[in-house]
């Protein structure tokens, strides 16, 4: 469907949160295929806006190597991109809920907080870099001493150092909670390991990959 632009704000260095009227309506955590109605094939993102906004937004970091995200990023208001109706089954629940992420793997999560989902959720979001906590006032706000940071390539305040499974080496697996799990491959497969260690049902982990 094409859309026009709504915004495309760069909340990071290379990183853009782009918006366009919302259409459809969806589940928190659902995605959908963002082109540009070229000879480029569109790429998956989790939705980053919750289910009852005007808007529905979309999170991206620029890759270098890419072909899609250089050309998204130039994208002005009123420029025309192309967004298919959600889908996906990554879907936030009432449920009591650990959300783990990294990068900009936290836009589904940002989606499931501001639809009203479980605003007693435990959030482990690990970063390279500190400019990389995205929505960071709004997570402190909203989930207070919930919302932990792991920071691997700087020192920052308030955030441990190194990667987001280093939460558990001071931490067990808190009981009665689903985990969601969304980021990049290692880091799921790795989480979604030590969490079966720990004794975690299989059944109470989810999983969304970011390539």
């Amino acid at each position: 469907m094409k859309q026009t632009v709504l915004h495309n704000d760069e909340i990071a260095p290379g990183v853009f949160w782009l918006g366009v009227d919302r259409k459809h309506d969806f589940k928190a955590g659902q995605t959908v295929k963002v082109g540009l109605g070229d000879d480029l094939p569109p790429r998956i993102y989790s939705i980053c806006s919750g289910n009852k906004d005007a808007e529905l937004r979309i999170l991206f970091n620029i890759k270098e190597d890419g072909a899609l995200t250089p050309k998204l990023a130039k994208l002005k208001p009123g420029d025309e991109v192309r967004i298919s109706e959600p889908g996906g089954s990554f879907i936030g629940t009432p449920e009591p809920a650990v959300w783990i992420a990294t990068g900009t793997g936290i836009a589904p999560f940002f989606s499931m907080l501001k639809s009203g989902l479980r605003t007693d959720a435990i959030l482990l979001h690990g970063v390279r870099r500190t400019d990389q906590f995205y929505f960071r006032d709004i997570w402190e706000e909203m989930l207070g001493e919930r919302y932990h940071r792991f920071c691997s390539g700087e020192e920052s305040a308030g955030a441990m150092r190194g990667r987001v499974n280093c939460f558990f080496d001071v931490h067990e697996p808190p009981e009665g909670r689903r985990f969601y799990l969304c980021g990049q491959a290692s880091m799921c497969v790795e989480m979604r390991d030590l969490l079966i260690a720990r004794g975690v049902p299989f059944t109470d982990i989810v999983t969304e990959i970011y390539f």
